[in-house]
């Protein structure tokens, strides 16, 4: 018999940003982890639409794979997770029939009005399915493709999210994992099972959609031919928690008998609770929160914020223009430029979409009177102080609609290393934040392997094993404005 927590595990964790492969090896409850293999995540522009290059990021997992067989010969398992929402539609043959549209394509503009419509309704588009109204939700985007792709709809056969797509690639298994299944406004908030009305009143056949899979559930052994020589034992391909904020609230590391919230900050800012039900009221839908499947039966409730897409498409201008910063060399000049003493609503239309950033900001400045940012500092600093109101403003909401008054909350991912933002938010929200882990999606994903190969400790939850593997870092809030000195953010 296999010795507990012998071997490796490998998580890819795909973003809308950058990707990643992650090698994870138990320690007893402590997952280590290593990063093998980064990359970029391309988008395509063609034709005035944005996709998806699939075929690039398969190339970039198989040289993960590679990496990963040189690292260790005793590879366990292997599972993915990515963004929801976005799809690969398949042909009869399972080959894809086209790039998958990127959620920011502006070709869903409108859909979101039929897809009510249909639905017979706002609150009854909502009652069956708990999603908050986006316009590039997989329910938009599929009227989409019906309204302006009817061939390539005839001749779907399957439609496979992000994540699972590359777990078929991986194991030849067609799923849908319900975690990710959940964000698609095509599920039942009840069941969890596709609904089945819902997809037929929008003109599309049910039997596109593979059948949903609860999170930790084995697929199979990877496809042969993608063994490398000398590899002793053939890994598990197993769907984890396929959708990226599902497995980084798996790995938030609460403790027990405090109530808490979380917030993923990352390209997008998730923040929400995990609760035993899902909320359906007018109430919960007006707010523009969400219920998704979490970990073992659990609801995310959450609300979808503005996270760091808007910095980082200033950046990417900024990098134009020849103007080039690191990351901390950015956050100094964030952190000693002086505030602009008010903010902007980061989660106003115009900042989701790509392009023109800085451009925005100074609309959006003179709409709402406020000075002009004059330099690459102030930019990054007034963006960090909306994000921040966009956080506490979240967070009174969801305190208001589930009754609950929150002690802690535990921000993971990314925009846990961000040490500004993170006290930002401490002062804006007036609540203790803890910070990290950063990559809680990769430690949610490698968990969650472990758990269902049942190699974690006996008795040791994943979350148990969450913070045995995580370094925490608190923040407080503080009296008084918060000071453009560096040094005053010292905890």
């Amino acid at each position: 018999m296999k010795q507990r927590g012998a071997g490796s595990y490998l998580a890819f964790d795909l973003g809308a940003s950058s990707g990643r492969a992650v090698l994870g090896t138990l320690d007893g409850s402590v997952m280590r982890m290593d990063e093998i293999h980064r990359f970029h995540t391309p988008i395509l522009e063609e034709n005035d639409h944005l996709y998806w290059d699939v075929e690039a990021l398969w190339s970039d997992m198989r040289t993960a794979l590679t990496k990963a067989f040189s690292a260790t010969k005793e590879l366990r398992s292997i599972s993915v997770d990515s963004w929801a929402v976005d799809y690969v539609p398949l042909d009869a043959d399972g080959n894809a029939l086209r790039n998958p549209y990127c959620y920011r394509d502006r070709r869903t503009a409108g859909r979101l009005d039929t897809a009510i419509r249909v639905a017979g309704g706002a609150d009854a588009l909502y009652d069956r399915t708990g999603i908050q109204f986006l316009p590039f939700n997989t329910l938009p985007q599929v009227i989409a493709d019906i309204e302006d792709e009817p061939d390539v709809v005839r001749a779907t056969a399957t439609r496979l999210l992000i994540a699972e797509y590359f777990l078929y690639r991986l194991s030849g298994i067609k799923v849908a994992e319900a975690t990710m299944a959940s964000t698609t406004q095509l599920v039942d908030a009840r069941s969890g099972e596709w609904a089945s009305s819902l997809i037929a009143a929008a003109g599309d056949d049910e039997k596109r959609w593979p059948p949903i899979v609860r999170c930790g559930s084995v697929l199979g052994p990877m496809l042969p031919a993608l063994l490398h020589d000398g590899v002793r034992e053939q890994p598990v391909i197993l769907a984890t928690c396929a959708h990226d904020t599902a497995a980084a609230v798996a790995a938030v590391p609460a403790s027990p008998g405090r109530h808490w919230a979380f917030i993923s900050s990352g390209t997008w800012s998730l923040v929400g609770a995990e609760l035993d039900a899902a909320v359906l009221t007018r109430d919960a839908r007006e707010a523009g929160f969400t219920n998704e499947a979490g970990l073992d039966g659990s609801v995310r409730f959450l609300s979808n914020r503005a996270g760091m897409w808007v910095l980082e498409e200033c950046r990417r201008e900024w990098a134009a223009q020849h103007t080039t910063l690191s990351h901390d060399e950015l956050m100094q000049a964030a952190e000693t430029a002086l505030s602009m003493g008010a903010v902007v609503d980061l989660n106003a239309a115009p900042f989701a979409e790509r392009g023109g950033m800085i451009g925005k900001l100074a609309a959006a400045c003179g709409q709402s009177g406020i000075p002009l940012p004059s330099t690459v500092g102030e930019t990054a600093r007034l963006i960090l102080e909306s994000l921040a109101a966009s956080h506490a403003d979240a967070l009174d909401e969801l305190s208001s609609l589930t009754g609950t008054v929150i002690d802690d909350v535990h921000i993971v991912g990314g925009g846990a290393m961000n040490d500004l933002l993170n006290q930002l938010t401490a002062l804006r929200s007036g609540r203790r934040i803890l910070a990290g882990p950063e990559e809680a999606t990769v430690l949610g994903n490698l968990l969650v392997q472990a758990r269902t190969l049942g190699d974690l400790p006996p008795g040791v939850s994943v979350r148990e094993a969450a913070r045995s593997s995580t370094r925490i870092r608190e923040f407080t809030p503080r009296t008084g404005a918060l000071s453009s000195s560096a040094a005053s953010l010292a905890l």
